[in-house]
């Protein structure tokens, strides 16, 4: 089995679809096909059923995929150990989002485009179960999570730091110089990003407890920040995503403690073996994460 022919089939496998496969790995499509029967043809049996337009995996396509990503991770740091002390290099596809994007990740890319040139890195804004199942997938190479739990299924995860959470308003709410119970809270407007990102389901659930509750939707930290700013609601925030408005007054954390901690996390495939730039990046991660905590 060649190389390349498993690197073909790894990628047609995580994506399902000879199309995006052959623009992801720069092939014209004949030839992501032909290297596939190619390595069907060697094996004696087909790895993929043909659904019309549609593909999925055979059994036997299971069974070969872990062995392909395995050797195909093995090449790689065959290849680093060779290269030996030279600069670090390769690509890595990482999953992040919004909040640790803007406010959390910032050292850390800047430290690589400085330091590490040869490292090159694609950042994919996505959420929750979108970043777990594009880690399992092998999508993305490593991803961030936001998350209350830190054991996740398919998945090997560093905790980096806990992530403190406020509840925010605008200057002179009427629940900012006074104790705030739970039950406060169902009886006011309240703003937040899209469903999916941990905080606010968890919130939600919180008040959904005691009365049913309706958010409003601004998409982004920015926007949900705006609003509150201009007297639009209250919002739970990642306190990292509203130190600054907090400093000069235009935001005031309202005296609510959430009874949910959530930590950011980096994680990637469970039985992955990370090449050397990979573990490089997982440990600034670690090391600058922690400074801001």
């Amino acid at each position: 089995m060649e190389l390349r022919l498993l690197v073909t089939f790894e990628k047609v496998a995580t994506v399902l679809s000879f199309t995006r496969a052959a623009a992801e790995l720069s092939y014209a499509q004949s030839s992501v096909t032909g290297q596939v029967r190619a390595l069907e043809s060697s094996l004696g049996t087909e790895l993929f059923d043909r659904l019309g337009s549609r593909i999925r995996l055979t059994e036997a396509g299971e069974r070969l995929l872990p062995y392909a990503r395995q050797i195909i991770e093995l090449s790689e740091e065959a290849r680093a150990a060779v290269a030996g002390a030279q600069e670090p290099a390769g690509t890595l596809t990482v999953g992040t989002m919004e909040s640790l994007t803007s406010y959390r990740l910032p050292p850390l890319l800047e430290l690589f485009h400085h330091r590490y040139p040869k490292v090159r890195m694609s950042l994919r804004t996505t959420i929750g179960d979108e970043t777990r199942q594009a880690l399992r997938q092998g999508t993305y190479d490593l991803g961030f999570l936001m998350e209350q739990e830190t054991g996740h299924a398919g998945l090997e995860t560093e905790v980096l730091a806990e992530e403190p959470l406020v509840l925010v308003s605008a200057p002179g709410h009427a629940l900012a110089s006074k104790p705030v119970m739970t039950a406060d809270l169902v009886e006011q407007p309240l703003l937040a990003t899209e469903p999916g990102c941990a905080y606010r389901d968890l919130f939600e659930r919180e008040l959904a407890s005691l009365a049913p509750v309706e958010f409003r939707e601004f998409g982004t930290i920015e926007a949900t920040k705006r609003a509150a700013a201009a007297g639009l609601g209250i919002s739970l925030l990642p306190e990292v995503t509203v130190a600054a408005e907090l400093a000069e007054g235009s935001l005031v954390r309202l005296p609510w403690e959430p009874p949910f901690t959530l930590r950011t996390q980096l994680a990637w495939r469970a039985g992955k073996r990370l090449p050397a730039h990979a573990r490089l990046f997982v440990q600034q991660a670690r090391r600058l994460v922690s400074e801001q905590a």
